[in-house]
């Protein structure tokens, strides 16, 4: 059963998502989506496990503040230390917390992301994409972005996936979209951090994922000293959506083998 409840943080009231109990992991999602991407793996929690899946949309416009917030619903929930697991942009706010509080993390899961700040030519898409959000809102950048999050398979032959991942994308404000794509645009590099990650680490990349393909995924699991790399077939960016088993086994595999 997946409860919902709020805590609050700096940033006002923070929705939440949780089910199962025991050693807590913490999902972080994606732009510009919300906890609910994690429904798939919140429906299939290992024995054992807790995990809880926070909503990210806020005021916020840099990466350390939503870390903190983080953090700050983590202390709310009297959770000192998790198993942090953040997909796209959810691993940036992971990349952040790490830098803030080491100590609350007994293991990392990193999907679909990559550590590098962006490039000049990413850093002008993002302003587009802030203008359009300004013109068009969630509409617009769904039309924009869905081609760009799924893979080939997905939107060949999923068009349920298709339909959820429009219907989160429109449900989220444009002001907190605005403010995403600015924490995005200003975060720091954090490749030099990936060297002190000192916990079991999982790497997670679609197989047809565009944003971040499989070759980012295993150059940054090189750089993480205990990091295991798995890549999920017929998937594309958002891959714990595009393929939820396979994703939620591979997560179970590794969660289960650190205790």
């Amino acid at each position: 059963m997946i409860a919902e409840a709020r805590v609050t943080v700096s940033g006002g009231p923070l929705r939440y998502l949780e089910a199962g109990s025991g050693w807590p992991v913490v999902f972080l999602h994606a732009f510009p989506l919300s906890a609910d991407m994690w429904r798939p793996q919140l429906a299939s929690v290992p024995e054992g496990f807790r995990f809880i899946a926070l909503d990210l949309a806020g005021p916020h416009t840099s990466m350390d503040a939503i870390a903190r917030d983080v953090g700050c619903a983590l202390d709310e929930l009297r959770i000192d230390s998790a198993a942090i697991a953040g997909l796209s942009m959810g691993g940036y706010v992971a990349f952040a917390m790490f830098r803030l509080a080491p100590e609350r993390f007994d293991g990392l899961v990193l999907a679909d992301t990559r550590p590098q700040a962006d490039t000049a030519e990413g850093r002008a898409g993002r302003l587009a994409m802030m203008e359009l959000v300004r013109r068009g809102g969630a509409a617009a950048v769904a039309d924009q972005m869905l081609p760009k999050l799924l893979g080939d398979t997905t939107r060949r032959e999923r068009p349920d996936v298709v339909a959820e991942v429009r219907r989160l994308i429109e449900a989220s404000s444009t002001k907190s979209i605005a403010a995403a794509i600015q924490a995005m645009l200003d975060r720091p590099d954090s490749t030099r951090d990936l060297q002190r990650v000192t916990c079991p680490a999982l790497v997670l990349a679609g197989e047809e994922d565009a944003i971040t393909p499989p070759s980012d995924a295993e150059a940054m699991s090189r750089l993480i000293p205990r990091a295991l790399s798995v890549t999920l077939p017929r998937a594309g960016h958002l891959s714990n959506l595009e393929a939820p088993d396979e994703f939620s086994k591979a997560l179970a595999d590794f969660l289960t083998a650190r205790i």
